[in-house]
């Protein structure tokens, strides 16, 4: 435990962000799964765009590297994609 009063409160202050970035990871990996599971392009384009913003903001504050949300997105994208020509 810290004693002195500055590391007391970037202690609580971390334990708050952590809080935070927990609540947007899984808001995200919610919003990944959704796309995913659509079963029709309309549904799944309207849940795109949502994660898309969701990846984008991630990736902004750097909750995950650019490149990484970047690729999901692509990947995503392919998904959609494919779902729609069978």
């Amino acid at each position: 435990m810290p004693n002195i009063k500055s590391a007391k409160k970037r202690m609580e202050l971390g334990r708050k962000w952590a809080a935070r970035n927990r609540v947007s990871r899984s808001r995200l990996r919610t919003a990944i799964k959704r796309v995913r599971q659509s079963e029709d392009p309309e549904t799944a384009e309207a849940r795109m765009r949502e994660a898309e913003s969701l990846l984008d903001r991630a990736a902004q504050r750097r909750l995950m590297h650019p490149n990484k949300a970047a690729r999901i997105k692509s990947q995503l994208q392919k998904f959609i994609k494919t779902t729609s020509q069978s």
